[in-house]
């Protein structure tokens, strides 16, 4: 069982993909990094520091806080804010991980594509062009 288990470990797959894994998380920590420290800092000062984050709406009479997390000791709470915000830092991230495969793949040198192979009636068409032309 131990040697099965090195096969299935050892396929190149298998080492790809936690190479992957690894490099990816990694990769998402500058990508947080991005999006956390320069783009939103700049939609902050552009929308004047706007906050959702703490925007709910009380599902309970009992709850009369104004913040999220007091409210939410309280009782039942809708918290649209705090899902508006992550659906809006969710955006960013995506978008600077497209602006970024984007330049990476810019980066790659173009493959140049082999012509397709010629179909059994056009090498049949080009022979007797051949042999009309001779």
């Amino acid at each position: 069982m131990l040697e099965e288990f090195k096969k299935f470990a050892m396929r190149g797959n298998v080492v790809d993909l936690a190479v992957g894994v690894i490099i990816g998380a990694a990769f998402g920590s500058i990508v947080q990094s991005v999006v956390g420290d320069l783009f939103m800092p700049i939609i902050g000062a552009i929308t004047g520091g706007l906050d959702f984050s703490n925007y709910f709406l009380p599902l309970s009479s009992k709850v009369t806080a104004a913040s999220l997390v007091e409210a939410k000791k309280q009782g039942a709470v809708l918290a649209w804010g705090s899902f508006l915000t992550v659906v809006l830092n969710f955006l960013i991230v995506a978008w600077v991980l497209f602006l970024v495969v984007r330049f990476v793949n810019r980066l790659k040198p173009e493959e140049v594509k082999a012509a397709p192979a010629a179909t059994k009636q056009e090498v049949l068409l080009t022979e007797i062009r051949d042999l009309l032309k001779k």
